[in-house]
């Protein structure tokens, strides 16, 4: 019988090999030619603050670290350092501030959208060490964890008193609560239990200057800015998360999903947008098209079905009463939207199966093309069947095939454009994911649902953002890091000096606008 544990699907999916290119015309920062001539005198001062094996400076060594999971894109950083303990990372953020050294934090390198990708004259700080499980208070519902603790090993640590951490990306065995702050993850049940900045309570964070901040806690709710809420999706843009507080949520009594098979695209997100107005809000709806459904049967072997267009995957969870009442109201709605196929599971093992395929999703598509770039935008959820037929027409427009897996239920969309680096098809691969993206943003939708902007979108913010909104962001960057040492070249398609945008800041312990109020 086929074992439907997510670690056992994830394990064996990264064994999948997945077609890589070499860096094409990607513009990153200018590298500071002070810096590259002074690297020998930078790693001896950064041994001396993590001794050991904590800095790692030769070639070979550094490979594992030169890209991220967006693999078209590869950059060995200038040394990669390892700390071990928070002390190590605030020297380690100081000395680079007092040097005007660049600084790119990591985490498992799963991001998407290169946001962790490495820079020629910058540190690499790896976060990878900080993987301990500091906390754990069921009274209070939360835990406290480090950075490097990795998304399902939260669960595995609480789940014996039948609790859990509710968002679950699909890389969710490999990447880290750290990067998932800095990427505001979901995961495909983050329709009813929301993304990160839903579920994380506080974090401890180390700026570029060496201060430690803590912002929130334990408590439900922090007075004052919401400046974990800046922080929760800031991409490392803004400083280094040392330690992170969690929600914990209690396991539901019962949960069941269904498998329903569509003749049409169209039919399954009329399907998503009729359950959702009916005010019925599953734990997760996730669709896949044909070529998605066909990669991941391949791969899984869960039985989905073969001879549909699309294939929705819709959780209920909660009281047994309230699951089977609502099951027979979703069942009741997908007959209506011409549903051909409908399956409810039966058991623990039959609903982990049904999701055991979507999870792997991903590395199943890499077994049926030399390579492929996943994208990611949102849409409002009435947008879906306009959306689905745009990308049709976009597909045959740049001659590439497109599989689709999407968060359904809350308009996350996770196009697969499938090419071949070898044919030189990756430049056509780009176009029609930059395509898509303004797509998303003409029908009302965003550029990113939870992989970032990074660089894969950067150059495409002003699609959704003028020359004011940018700059206005900017600003808020320049009052955690003035120099704009953390993460250059990320989100920002240009990167303004914070004295060219006018820096608002303390002189003299007096404010520049004398009739504001003081408090």
């Amino acid at each position: 019988m086929p074992d439907f544990r997510i670690e056992t699907i994830i394990v064996a999916a990264t064994r999948t090999i997945l077609g890589t290119t070499a860096m094409t015309g990607l513009r990153l920062p200018e590298a500071d030619a002070s810096v590259l001539a002074r690297r020998d005198e930078i790693i001896t001062a950064l041994r001396a603050i993590v001794p050991g094996e904590g800095v790692i400076d030769r070639e070979r060594e550094m490979r594992p670290y030169e890209s991220d999971a967006l693999t078209a894109y590869r950059q060995l950083p200038l040394v990669v350092v390892l700390p071990s303990n928070t002390q190590q990372v605030s020297q380690v953020l100081r000395y680079c501030h007092e040097n005007n050294i660049r600084v790119v934090p990591r985490g498992a390198g799963t991001s998407l959208s290169g946001g962790a990708l490495p820079l020629q004259d910058a540190v690499l700080l790896g976060m990878g060490k900080f993987n301990r499980v500091l906390d754990i208070d069921f009274p209070n519902r939360c835990a406290v964890v480090q950075p490097g603790v990795t998304n399902l090993g939260i669960t595995k640590a609480v789940e014996h008193e039948g609790f859990y951490y509710a968002p679950d990306p699909s890389s969710q065995i490999a990447c880290t609560i750290g990067g998932n702050v800095g990427e505001n993850s979901g995961g495909v049940h983050c329709l009813k239990y929301g993304l990160t900045t839903n579920n994380v309570l506080g974090v401890e964070l180390a700026l570029i200057t060496g201060e430690i901040v803590r912002l929130g806690g334990k408590h439900l709710d922090a007075g004052g800015l919401d400046l974990l809420s800046v922080v929760i999706g800031s991409e490392g843009l803004l400083g280094v998360v040392t330690e992170v507080t969690v929600r914990l949520l209690k396991k539901p009594d019962t949960a069941r999903a269904v498998l329903v098979g569509f003749p049409t695209s169209e039919d399954a997100g009329e399907c998503v947008a009729r359950t959702i107005a009916a005010g019925i809000i599953p734990a997760g709806i996730e669709m896949m098209d044909k070529d998605a459904i066909a990669a991941a049967e391949a791969f899984v072997k869960v039985g989905y079905p073969l001879d549909v267009e699309a294939l929705l995957i819709i959780e209920l969870d909660g009281p047994e009463a309230e699951c089977a009442h609502l099951l027979e109201e979703v069942a009741a709605i997908a007959r209506g939207c011409n549903a051909s196929t409908l399956r409810v599971s039966q058991t623990e093992e039959e609903r982990m199966g049904f999701w055991a395929g979507r999870k792997a999703a991903f590395p199943a598509v890499g077994r049926i093309s030399p390579d492929y770039l996943c994208m990611d935008g949102t849409i409002p959820r009435k947008a879906l069947p306009l959306v689905l037929s745009r990308m049709r027409e976009l597909s045959e427009k740049h001659g590439l095939k497109c599989a689709n897996v999407f968060h359904a239920g809350d308009g996350n969309l996770h196009p697969l454009i499938l090419y071949d680096a070898n044919k030189g098809e990756m430049d056509a691969a780009e176009a029609f994911g930059a395509d898509i993206l303004r797509l998303c943003v003409e029908v009302g939708g965003v550029l990113t649902g939870e992989h970032g902007v990074g660089i894969e979108k950067r150059d495409l913010m002003p699609e959704m953002f003028d020359e004011v909104d940018l700059a206005h962001q900017q600003r808020l960057k320049c009052a955690f890091d003035p120099e704009s040492l953390l993460n250059p070249g990320k989100v920002f398609p240009t990167l303004h000096r914070c004295a060219e945008l006018g820096r608002m800041h303390v002189a003299g312990g007096a404010l520049p606008f004398p009739d504001l109020p003081r408090f």
